[in-house]
């Protein structure tokens, strides 16, 4: 290797691999205005550049490996804004052995992927220059085997803006090489470049780059639509928070002032749910990745920006609370309290045995004694009881589901659950325990003196028992056949025959009022 070679590669922090040309660095006369596509053929071919966040994967590993490392150690908060005190470069060194990280599952586009590989056929030599960490640059252009070399953020130095523009300059000469990036931090680096490509740019940063650079290419891509954002927030999940109802129905609580205050809580509830699912999800987007129906989630896939995301989390928060404080101070404690223990298990307790689905089912009763504190009744320890059974069992057959795929995909067993495929058995036979449990403790409500108080027929109630026996067999046995959605819960709503049979169970249940 000659010299000039030995030193770019010192000042460029970057990364060989072998039998790479040595001819890197063009001379005054490869300039173009038109590209360096178009350079003569006698000269070594002009170097393509790509960007890694945003623009060949649709994320962000420094969002990534931050929320990786506070689901697996929540802890670790004080210790990364004592990082981030530092400096980014300090922050992303600290952050960059993530122990989920998996290069292989990451979104790329296929955009930026075709143009790399046009220019691979050109003879090209291809590089990647991002401003995440070595470490994981270094192992996604590994994985990839595309690239000739790469440029990263060291523990010192964050290769970002500036600091990439005058590493890549340094290393190719002024408009020597073509650059692929998608945001107003790669707008110093097309400064420089012959041919800028960008991809998923702003209007306000697209309008910058058409005015600093006469050779501009915008590649196409998907934009999020309504539908994206909606599954992202999980509006088919609000049916859900219908159970804030059920204290209305039961107590037979038919005035405005009541039905008012209940769609307040509904609202209040999906609002909560909405922003704590998008936080779930940015907490789960390896897990989510390794899943087979799991990976179609828009973060997890690439559909929506991570920091779209991070951004609408407390919006959602902010606005629940402002309905929260419109219904009574008694709902504004359980919705806080709801929020309290859905952050826990997203963060905590859904990576514990156990503890994951009793929080899971702690979650839809909070629903119905948030449901009550609108409404200001006591709710009964039968019902919280026979709710909490319920839905235990219903949790239960979501971990049997995922065990039965995981079984059947021949999968091994997750890293994110603290349950094993040895495990199906068991799961089986704790959800079908917890079901008939909550038969018996409806049951015992329908012989209350409870039930005696509010229903004019409660004698009627015991017909929608055996009509509720019926539809969590039959989920046991979809369950086991492994015929049931990744949520029982959404299966339910979408199933025929569960429609018709709990609507069945419904219709006993008011005609005892």
């Amino acid at each position: 290797m000659n010299e000039l070679h030995h030193e770019f590669l010192l000042r460029s922090d970057f990364s060989p691999v072998p039998q790479q040309d040595e001819r890197l660095k063009p001379t005054p006369a490869s300039l173009s205005a038109v590209g360096c596509e178009n350079l003569e053929t006698a000269r070594p071919p002009c170097p393509l550049v790509v960007d890694l966040d945003g623009t060949l994967v649709r994320s962000d590993l420094l969002i990534e490996t931050a929320f990786s490392e506070l689901s697996h150690r929540p802890y670790s908060a004080v210790d990364l804004v004592s990082a981030l005190c530092g400096g980014k470069a300090r922050l992303k060194h600290r952050l960059s052995q993530p122990v989920d990280f998996d290069p292989a599952i990451l979104p790329y586009d296929e955009e930026v992927l075709k143009v790399i590989r046009t220019a691979r056929e050109e003879g090209r030599p291809i590089y990647l220059a991002s401003a995440s960490h070595e470490r994981l640059v270094s192992a996604v252009a590994e994985h990839l085997g595309l690239f000739t070399g790469w440029f990263a953020t060291s523990e010192t130095s964050n290769c970002a803006a500036d600091v990439k523009a005058e590493k890549l300059v340094a290393a190719f000469g002024e408009g020597g090489f073509d650059y692929i990036g998608n945001d107003a931090a790669d707008l110093p680096v097309w400064r420089h470049a012959a041919k800028s490509y960008a991809i998923r740019t702003s209007h306000a940063v697209a309008q910058k780059l058409t005015r600093q650079c006469a050779n501009v290419q915008y590649l196409s891509h998907d934009k999020a639509t309504w539908r994206t954002w909606a599954r992202l927030l999980r509006v088919h999940q609000y049916v859900k928070n219908g159970l804030v109802f059920v204290p209305l129905l039961i107590n037979q609580l038919f005035d405005v002032h009541s039905i008012v205050s209940a769609g307040l809580a509904f609202l209040a509830f999906s609002l909560c749910a909405s922003g704590v699912y998008v936080l779930n999800d940015l907490v789960d987007l390896q897990d989510d990745r390794g899943h087979r129906t799991k990976c179609r989630r828009p973060l997890a896939c690439g559909e929506i920006p991570l920091s779209d995301a991070i951004v609408v989390i407390p919006i959602l928060l902010l606005l629940s609370l402002a309905v929260a404080v419109m219904v009574t101070p008694g709902f504004v404690l359980v919705l806080a309290g709801y929020f309290a223990l859905t952050t826990a298990y997203s963060f905590f307790f859904k990576r514990k045995m156990i503890l994951d689905v009793v929080a899971l089912a702690s979650l839809y009763t909070t629903r119905v004694i948030g449901g009550a504190a609108a409404l200001s009744v006591w709710p009964s320890p039968w019902l919280l009881a026979f709710m909490m059974s319920w839905f235990l069992s219903l949790a239960l057959v979501k971990r049997y589901t995922e065990l039965i795929g995981r079984r059947t995909a021949r999968l091994p067993d997750s890293k994110g659950r603290d349950y094993r495929k040895a495990d199906i058995g068991m799961v089986g036979a704790l959800a079908a325990g917890a079901g008939m449990n909550a038969l018996t403790l409806f049951a015992l409500y329908a012989a209350s003196d409870n039930a005696q108080d509010i229903y004019a027929r409660p004698g009627m109630l015991w017909l929608a028992g055996p009509i509720l026996a019926c539809w969590i067999a039959r989920i046991l046995m979809l369950a086991h056949r492994g015929q049931m959605h990744d949520d029982p819960v959404v299966f339910a709503i979408k199933d025929k025959v569960s429609l018709a049979t709990l609507g069945a169970a419904s219709i006993f249940v008011m005609a005892a009022m």
